[in-house]
């Protein structure tokens, strides 16, 4: 039966609310504190409404997430590779879900009204608590992900991990041959040093933080699941080849 929570999130008059709430709150640690530098706008201010993915490394569990959402809504103002002043959050584009773990999502009240604003809630497919292990994102999540592509644009970490370098999992190859979208890589820096692990509190000020938007990925749809996920990841900077001393993701990696 669907929840209260899963109706709200498809409402658009609260999904913008959220959006407005969390923009404003989190713009200062984005611009104030820190310097976003962002590029490649000019890859994603024309793409269709439904049918795109978004794919990218993983830093902290929600700044970002947050980081997307405010560029989506200044691209939306005709804004090229900056914010500027958020007024563009005074009617944000909110058609735009986001994978991520049903635990993190629930965890407190703040959590859940955040995952208002669009969260595709899945089972972990590691649980530190339980000690559970899975091999993969079962049916029904599958399932969430792939309607949600077909209807929108949908925000996705392929390593389902902050820690960088990890491992892919095969469960995005796979929803990529089956809704066969537009896939755009994005690649994040320095996010780990400006924010704490949760992405919301402040850890260092002045960090000079980066989101890149590459190209959309020429992606052989019939190509095994092992070479799109081989494709998908070096697009987002995450393969062996990247992994060399002094990168910032290197630093990430001494640092985890």
């Amino acid at each position: 039966m669907t929840t209260l929570t899963e109706r709200l999130k498809n409402v658009k008059l609260v999904r913008k609310l959220v959006y407005m709430l969390v923009g404003f709150i989190t713009y200062p640690g984005f611009v104030w504190f820190n310097k976003l530098k962002i590029s490649g706008t000019e890859h994603i201010k024309n793409l269709p409404r439904k049918d795109v993915l978004f794919v990218s490394n993983h830093q902290t569990y929600f700044a970002d997430v947050i980081s997307f959402l405010h560029i989506f809504c200044a691209v939306k103002w005709r804004k090229e590779n900056r914010l500027g002043l958020p007024y563009y959050l005074l009617n944000p584009f909110s058609n735009v879900y986001f994978v991520s773990a049903t635990e993190t999502m629930k965890a407190n009240l703040m959590t859940k009204i955040f995952s208002l604003a669009g969260a595709i809630m899945v089972r972990r497919t590691w649980n530190s608590d339980s000690k559970e292990v899975r091999r993969g994102l079962d049916a029904s999540d599958t399932r969430k992900i792939i309607d949600a592509v077909k209807n929108s644009w949908v925000i996705t970490f392929p390593q389902g991990t902050t820690k960088p370098f990890a491992p892919a999992r095969k469960g995005t190859a796979l929803i990529i041959k089956q809704t066969r979208p537009i896939v755009i890589p994005i690649v994040i820096e320095n996010f780990w040093r400006a924010f704490n692990k949760k992405g919301i509190g402040l850890k260092k000020r002045g960090t000079a933080l980066s989101v890149t938007f590459k190209a959309p990925l020429q992606i052989d749809y019939d190509a095994p699941a092992e070479a799109i996920l081989s494709q998908v990841m070096e697009a987002i900077e995450q393969t062996k080849e990247f992994m060399v001393k002094g990168s910032p993701q290197w630093e990430q990696a001494q640092a985890s």
